[in-house]
């Protein structure tokens, strides 16, 4: 068997009303000085007001930051580390959807360790301390509460990666009464978000193994299941459950066997139009999953009757065929836009998007078909006119 290495989040609480318990998670951890890193939206809708009230009850100071927008600029994390700093933050909970998450990961390490935002972007540059860290996702879709990464857009509009163990917190809190509501929409695409990262993870060309694999299946199945209920009825407490557990096993999935070139050509229209994540994914998923059949056919196949009971004993074409389409039946289910010209993106884009999706290596070297400039574009090109109909040519 070939050698592998898993980590992740050392400790996990899974239930309603989890938020209440914060305050004993944030004691056990030696703090009583509390940095809450969220956005105005989340806070807003109230979802914050549980922890904020039992943290208060228990005696403990807290300090928030609010200012977390989409896609989270390297200019805010500074901020808000520089934040955390002066208030005296002895610990960062985190509330809200993956930009939220991921601005705390960082701040938690960069308050501690002065280091600069830059010097840390790529894969295992982050080694000193951090202050505590608790993350509580509001949506269900990155699994950044059980990832070592974390993502920021420079002043260029590029994505820069932080990838380090350092950033896995000390707990994530899964609570799915804070996802009750979420709009539609949102719920689409952060689902499909997740059912990506179990894609990538199971079809990825490195540090695949077979915890994440058993992972990746799993979450799939339970994203499936769910995703449809979910977005028809946002009160659906079994469903909106079942998106979470999927999300976070997703999560660990993707953390241990890297995501590749949907995340890769998704990371540039999220930066350069401010599309959110999960609909960025979503825009560009069916061209990359055409483009790479010729080489992940018989990883398809093994997944289709998760998604398709009929793909069952079916040739691995055929199965890898239906999987595929499995797929595009539950984005149309779920209103997800079939067009990157829905988002604002023009012909005029193509070739801008094509040059800021290869700049993304860290991700494209997992994809389990190498893929071109020219490939790219042309999947671009595909999923502005919303046909998704990529023909692959033979792989060499």
């Amino acid at each position: 068997m070939t050698p592998f290495l898993f980590q992740t989040t050392p400790n996990l609480l899974f239930e309603a009303g989890a938020v209440a318990k914060i305050p004993d998670l944030v004691a056990g951890l030696g703090a009583k000085n509390v940095l809450l890193v969220t956005d105005r939206g989340v806070r807003a809708a109230g979802l914050t007001r549980g922890a904020e009230a039992a943290l208060a009850e228990a005696g403990c100071r807290v300090a928030v930051f609010e200012d977390v927008v989409a896609d989270p600029p390297s200019h805010v994390v500074e901020a808000a580390a520089a934040f955390a700093r002066a208030s005296g933050s002895e610990l960062v909970l985190a509330i809200g959807g993956g930009s939220a998450l991921d601005t705390a990961k960082l701040v938690a390490y960069l308050a501690r360790s002065h280091e600069a935002l830059d010097a840390i972007y790529g894969v295992g540059l982050a080694k000193g301390a951090r202050l505590p860290l608790i993350l509580v996702p509001t949506t269900a879709g990155t699994g950044s509460e059980v990832t070592p990464i974390a993502i920021v857009t420079t002043p260029a509009q590029e994505k820069k990666g932080v990838v380090a163990p350092r950033l896995l917190p000390d707990w994530a809190v899964l609570d799915p009464e804070l996802t009750l509501g979420l709009p539609a929409a949102v719920t689409a695409a952060t689902g499909v978000d997740a059912m990506v990262h179990a894609i990538e993870a199971y079809t990825s060309r490195h540090r695949k193994n077979p915890i994440s694999d058993g992972l990746a299946r799993q979450a799939l199945g339970l994203l499936a299941c769910h995703i449809r209920t979910a977005c028809a009825d946002g009160g659906d407490v079994e469903a909106r459950s079942g998106m979470l557990l999927g999300s976070m096993l997703a999560g660990m999935a993707f953390a241990n066997a890297p995501v590749a070139a949907v995340h890769a050509l998704a990371y540039p229209v999220g930066a350069l139009f401010h599309v959110p994540h999960g609909l960025s994914n979503a825009l560009v998923l069916m061209g990359v999953l055409r483009f790479n059949l010729p080489e992940a056919q018989a990883l398809y196949a093994e997944l289709a009757p998760i998604l398709d009971p009929d793909a069952r004993d079916r040739p691995d074409a055929e199965a890898a065929e239906r999987f595929v389409a499995a797929l595009a039946a539950i984005c149309r289910d779920c209103g997800v836009p079939a067009s990157l010209s829905a988002v604002g993106i023009a012909e005029s884009d193509l070739d801008r998007l094509a040059d800021d999706a290869m700049k993304q290596t860290r991700l494209l070297v997992n994809n389990p078909r190498t893929l071109t400039r020219a490939d790219a574009r042309a999947i671009y090109a595909e999923a502005l006119a919303g046909t998704a109909a990529i023909q692959p040519t033979p792989s060499s």
